[in-house]
């Protein structure tokens, strides 16, 4: 499982890896996520896009100069091994509690949608079965498995035709009817679900040209990027303000509004053939962690997966209230934003090290 540091991913695994993690669960609520902002949300997810694309140029920058490096082990060279284990192993519980909020969201979904009165246990397992065997092959197989998984479900957007006709393009106009407090919520919510390609800070050593890390990653993106807009555009003209408001999985009733003789449920059809932008999501933050792991404990392991899935196991067990539940996975956000951000701190430190380099020479 990635015994060594040999590079193995194409430009077109850094496209899919960057443009799969950055879906998961996503997609299926990013209506209801903006419905502060109202009908003027269509917009949005270009701006996000534009967004990530600025806070990815620093993340490439550094890991140029330090090619050799993933975040974990840059965290130790540049702040210390001590702080930098403290906080490579604050990381693994962060990661092993997005992944469970990932998972459980899904799982909870299919409970309610194909299996209702069914426990989560059956499915549960059989998820991280798949899980453990796609992340066993590392990065490369995780990375294959998010083209896969890319071609399986892109063709899903045709369905979109339906809810086009019977919607309403005026509700396009005006672009501007919300407020600064309103924008802010969208902006926090949407952002939130487009997160994901900030994985290229462990999986960059892999990179066979790291010098076009940077544009393959846009591209990965802005493929996220269109397919966001699309959507949001079409929910604005389907639903009401009122609808997104409370509809908590949008793209699920604009299944609903697709009329085929040969198939009623195409809503089921979707959240089955979603398993795999889930797992694919989820492989690859557990891959992540499980480097991180490996690096807390200064050594590459195997079994470090499986100890890191039974925690993701133990966590969703845990009986938590809902409303207890929702503020740790919300909270999640403020965390995350962080992390993009980090690089930042990182290339302060850098620019000094450099400078006292230079002094001293």
């Amino acid at each position: 499982m990635d015994n060594n540091k040999l590079k193995k991913l194409k430009g077109y695994h850094v496209v899919f890896l960057v443009q799969n993690t950055m879906v998961g669960l996503g997609l299926l609520s990013l209506p209801n996520q903006l419905s502060s902002m109202g009908y003027s949300q269509w917009w949005l997810p270009l701006m996000l896009g534009m967004i990530a694309n600025l806070t990815l140029i620093p993340i490439i920058w550094l890991f140029l100069r330090y090619p050799q490096d993933n975040i974990f082990t840059l965290n130790e060279k540049m702040i210390g091994k001590v702080l930098g284990k403290a906080l490579n192993l604050f990381l693994v519980v962060y990661l092993v509690i997005f992944i469970a909020s990932i998972i459980e969201g899904y799982l909870d979904l299919i409970m309610i949608i194909a299996l209702p009165d069914r426990t989560i246990t059956a499915p549960l397992f059989i998820l991280f079965i798949l899980l453990l065997y796609v992340v066993h092959g590392g990065i490369k197989s995780i990375a294959r498995f998010c083209v896969m998984s890319f071609i399986l479900t892109v063709w899903m957007v045709y369905f979109l035709q339906w809810p086009i006709l019977e919607g309403d393009i005026r509700h396009l106009l005006p672009v501007t009817n919300f407020t600064f407090e309103d924008f802010l919520v969208a902006t926090r919510n949407g952002y939130f679900a487009i997160c994901g390609y900030e994985l290229i800070m462990t999986y960059f050593p892999y990179i066979i040209n790291q010098k076009k890390a940077f544009k393959n990653a846009s591209i990965g993106i802005w493929i996220t990027i269109f397919i966001y807009t699309g959507v949001t555009i079409v929910s604005v003209m389907y639903f009401s303000e009122w609808q997104m408001k409370e509809v908590l999985y949008p793209i699920l009733k604009l299944y609903k509004a697709v009329e085929l003789s040969f198939a009623e449920r195409i809503d089921v059809l979707g959240i089955s053939l979603w398993v795999f932008l889930i797992t694919s999501s989820a492989a690859a933050y557990l891959w992540v962690a499980k480097k991180g792991m490996d690096a807390f404990r200064s050594n590459n392991k195997t079994y470090h997966v499986y100890l890191i899935s039974i925690c993701i196991f133990i966590f969703i067990n845990i009986p938590f209230s809902k409303d207890t539940q929702e503020m740790i996975y919300d909270n999640l956000f403020y965390f995350k934003f962080a992390i993009i951000l980090w690089p930042n701190f990182l290339i302060l430190l850098h620019a000094v090290k450099s400078r006292r380099k230079q002094a001293s020479s």
